[in-house]
């Protein structure tokens, strides 16, 4: 039988303790972003917001939440901006064809019934 050359050495080694730091950095923004979201979302009867405002705000906090989940949580953030940019720009384009369409339709919707 043969010798597989299994080294031995690596076993000894410690495993290094978990760099929990940028975890609870991220975790931190997040609620950040939550406690802001409930803020808008409790002051925006008595205050008389505009409904519009407060669709767009809620948007871009959620659009800020999901970077942040992805960039840390899927280790995006960590990447090569090729793989940053061919996962993003598709993205983009998908919502800017969503809206699009979404335009296009209610002005032909618009034009059928008036």
């Amino acid at each position: 039988m043969g010798s597989h050359g299994h080294n031995l050495g690596n076993l000894t080694k410690e495993i290094p303790k978990a760099n929990t730091k940028h975890i609870w950095k991220t975790f931190w923004i997040l609620s950040a972003i939550t406690a802001v979201e409930f803020l808008i979302a409790g002051i925006k009867g008595p205050m008389h917001l505009p409904h519009g405002l407060v669709v767009i705000a809620f948007v871009l906090l959620t659009l800020v939440k999901a970077a942040l989940i992805v960039a840390e949580f899927m280790h995006l953030g960590h990447e090569v901006k090729a793989l940053i940019y061919s996962i993003v720009l598709p993205f983009v384009f998908i919502c800017w064809l969503i809206l699009a369409l979404m335009y296009e339709g209610n002005a032909i919707f618009n034009a059928l019934h008036h």
